[in-house]
């Protein structure tokens, strides 16, 4: 009885323990293209909806964005410590360089929001970049003082019951109890946007909220830490295809879990709620497992992947870029007939808003906007420059 090459795949277990897995790099690149996409609408009251994110509760493909990558973060952790254990490094060398990561992601971050003007009484201190930041250091610190499912899985669930306690069941103060004393989630008298103002009335993204706030960033540890749970899962020394069906198994929970707990709290992106991470975890897994059954076991990563490749190889540079280019298009005004306008606005109305519709050609800006970011990508990526934080 002979046994095919591709079964023969199917079967095998990762020779390396730090091999270094395409289909990551192809879901990372993905999730950044599709980031600087919705971020970049030519108009974002015309955009289609799915280019939109949910105005609260609910959720939307562009809702999906962010959890994917704060997961895909935590796969990255297991892989690069792996990596960096088989070259000799102790676990001393290992904290140093989380925490020196973490404040470069953070200050990165700060600069690119806060240019080109940069104000400083005003500068808004959360963020993307801020929490992915954060999120890492906690979740390596964690893992490398305990790798153990167990540990790993109880602080996830602990992140996700003690979110939804403080939202739900702490009075706010002045206000009351939620849900009963005035309406549970609303958007501006919840404990995260409460806390929020009190620590920094003047710099939040929304005035009076902030959809990166303190408190909501313990359920998005939550999501990097099932992205650990997930690299332990692929590191392991089980059949492909075996990888291929827990993942399955756990997309399937996450969504039937999220599902269910929305009924008592809803699925809303700005607020992170708990059932929001196991929703979005559960659409996470599911194309992580069609794209490592596709990449990883079929072989069928040709020439497809290789725009998502230049992405998901430089993601931290790409999403920067993409951010300075999108302020520079919003501070440059342009003035024409006695009118003025963005330059971003000009582009829009003049040259993308025409072709066939409002809703098309703000689709049509932001492909074009990620062509541009791509440019970049591309040159670093030919010329093998991986840009290391």
């Amino acid at each position: 009885m002979t046994v095919s090459a591709t079964q023969q795949t199917m079967m095998k277990p990762m020779t390396k323990p730090s091999q270094r897995l395409v289909f990551l790099d192809v879901v990372r690149g993905l999730t950044v293209a599709f980031m600087i996409l919705v971020n970049n609408n030519g108009s974002e009251r015309l955009a289609y909806w799915p280019l939109k994110h949910s105005a609260w509760n609910g959720c939307t493909p562009t809702d999906l964005v962010f959890p994917t990558f704060l997961f895909l973060v935590g796969i990255a952790i297991v892989f690069s410590t792996a990596s960096r254990i088989s070259r000799g490094e102790t676990k001393g060398v290992l904290l140093i360089h989380a925490f020196r990561r973490a404040v470069i992601i953070f200050v990165i971050s700060l600069i690119v929001h806060g240019f080109p003007n940069y104000p400083v009484a005003t500068m808004r201190v959360y963020g993307v970049l801020q929490r992915i930041a954060i999120c890492y250091l906690v979740a390596t610190l964690l893992y490398l003082w305990d790798r153990r499912v167990v540990t790993l899985l109880s602080v996830s669930v602990a992140c996700l019951l003690g979110y939804w306690i403080l939202i739900r069941w702490v009075p706010v103060p002045g206000v009351g109890v939620p849900g009963r004393d005035f309406p549970f989630l609303d958007r501006y008298m919840n404990l995260d946007a409460v806390i929020d103002r009190k620590l920094f009335p003047t710099r939040l993204d929304e005035g009076v909220f902030d959809p990166e706030g303190l408190l909501s960033t313990i359920p998005a540890l939550a999501t990097c830490l099932f992205g650990v749970l997930t690299g332990l899962w692929l590191r392991t020394e089980k059949r492909m295809m075996t990888k291929v069906g827990g993942m399955l198994a756990a997309s399937v929970g996450g969504l039937a879990l999220g599902s269910f707990w929305a009924i008592w709290f809803p699925i809303n992106k700005r607020m992170w709620t708990s059932s929001y991470v196991l929703f979005a975890a559960g659409w996470t897994l599911l194309a992580l497992a069609i794209c490592y059954f596709v990449i990883e076991i079929r072989k069928q990563g040709g020439r497809w992947t290789y725009p998502w490749k230049v992405f998901g190889s430089n993601a931290i540079f790409s999403y920067a870029f993409s951010e300075l280019l999108a302020s520079t298009l919003e501070h440059i005004h342009v003035t024409q007939n006695g009118q003025t306008l963005a330059l971003k606005e000009l582009i829009y109305t003049r040259i993308f808003a025409s072709i066939v519709s409002p809703s098309f050609g703000s689709l049509l800006y932001s492909l074009s906007f990620v062509l541009v970011c791509f440019v970049p990508a591309v040159a670093l990526f030919r010329k093998r420059i991986f840009i290391k934080i």
